[in-house]
């Protein structure tokens, strides 16, 4: 099979267990591409970036049916988190994902953490809202900013800006 077609998506890591990002165990894939915009906008060095160890590592190419049959076989997890960098970067890979999950019959949670705001991925918010069970972690990450505890996570987020909404 071609490796770009839509049933590839390119991965820094898959974590088949996290409790970090979401209130159910998740499965955790982590996106390749960011544009910084959470420290270009302040002037900062990508050093203190919260993900700069993701960004690190070196890319994958991985086939969306075997990350499925990863997710289903593994008893523990209810939901899947996109994010680690800027998941809204590699959109259509991103829909095609969810779009894999849901045509296979799986209605679980897709979290996917994002740097943009609402305002700023309209048409993709749109696309999105075409699935169930869809949330939005949206805003940049703030050196130094209070961290606040999101209702619809169910986790402390790093900067007061930061919330989800679920979209669908």
């Amino acid at each position: 099979m071609n490796i770009n077609s839509p049933l590839y998506m390119n991965v820094k890591e898959i974590v088949d267990e996290n409790f970090q990002d979401y209130k159910k165990a998740s499965m955790f894939i982590a996106t390749v591409k960011c544009d910084f915009k959470c420290l270009k906008e302040k002037g900062l060095d990508f050093s203190i970036c919260q993900n700069s160890k993701i960004a690190k590592l070196p890319d994958k190419k991985v086939f969306i049916p075997d990350i499925f049959q990863r997710y289903i076989k593994n008893p523990l997890t209810s939901a899947v988190v996109v994010g680690g960098l800027e998941p809204m970067l590699q959109f259509e890979e991103v829909l095609n994902l969810v779009s894999y999950f849901r045509e296979n019959n799986c209605s679980d949670d897709f979290v996917i953490y994002t740097g943009y705001y609402a305002e700023e991925i309209t048409s993709k918010l749109k696309l999105l809202q075409n699935f169930n069970n869809i949330i939005i972690k949206y805003g940049r990450f703030i050196p130094d900013s209070n961290p606040v505890f999101d209702d619809v996570l169910g986790i402390n987020l790093n900067s007061e800006n930061q919330h989800a909404v679920k979209i669908s």
